[in-house]
């Protein structure tokens, strides 16, 4: 406490207001890649379709732009180098995110099954982790495909990634045959759209 023109002051910080403040400007800091995206996607031709078809993130058919990211030691590499020229799946992915989690083992099951015909990729969104946390990460519970970073939320724009466990085919020409969300996903029948049979 602090004495001043005979009124005592306490020296704590006020509860409400600034903290408040400060903890706003904390959240939206970290999440602005999924606020650019919901926000701004929402508000896209491209998530409008979607949405009257009831689907979730870019709609199919459509062709995102495969952009340029980064491995997990920073350097910068284009997604047309893992996706480009035949059919592949995109995973919008955390080290927090429980239904990822949930999707492992079969994301696992199924590259070990297509992934000589299938690209897969998961793209680390720069939320709440960071690129080393995600490396440690993968020492525990490694993947057997590439994991990206996507640094400042350029694929999650590109691909309308409403969030985690978000996943995306796109066929050999790059055009999206699937989207979804959540730990209940069949990714076998979504890498099949790709492939565009019932192999």
């Amino acid at each position: 406490m602090v004495k001043t023109d005979d009124r005592i002051r306490s020296s704590r910080r006020p509860k409400g207001g600034r903290h408040l403040v400060g903890a706003t400007a904390l959240f939206l800091g970290a999440y602005a890649p999924f606020v650019a995206a919901l926000f701004f996607g929402a508000l896209s031709p491209t998530a409008a379709v979607a949405q009257q078809r009831g689907e979730i993130g870019i709609a199919l058919g459509e062709r995102p732009e495969l952009v340029e990211v980064e491995d997990l030691d920073g350097n910068k590499v284009s997604l047309v180098d893992y996706l480009g020229g035949r059919p592949a799946l995109v995973e919008f992915w955390a080290i927090w995110c429980e239904l990822c989690e949930a999707l492992h083992p079969q994301m696992v099951d199924v590259h070990a099954r297509y992934g000589d015909r299938v690209g897969f990729v998961a793209l680390a969104v720069a939320v709440a982790q960071s690129q080393r946390s995600v490396r440690r990460h993968l020492e525990d519970t490694p993947a057997e495909f590439p994991t990206l970073w996507d640094d400042g939320g350029r694929a999650v724009r590109a691909f309308l990634a409403p969030g985690t466990s978000y996943i995306v085919v796109l066929d050999a020409e790059g055009r999206v045959t699937y989207t979804g969300s959540g730990a209940n996903q069949d990714i076998e029948a979504a890498v099949l759209t790709g492939l565009g049979s019932g192999d």
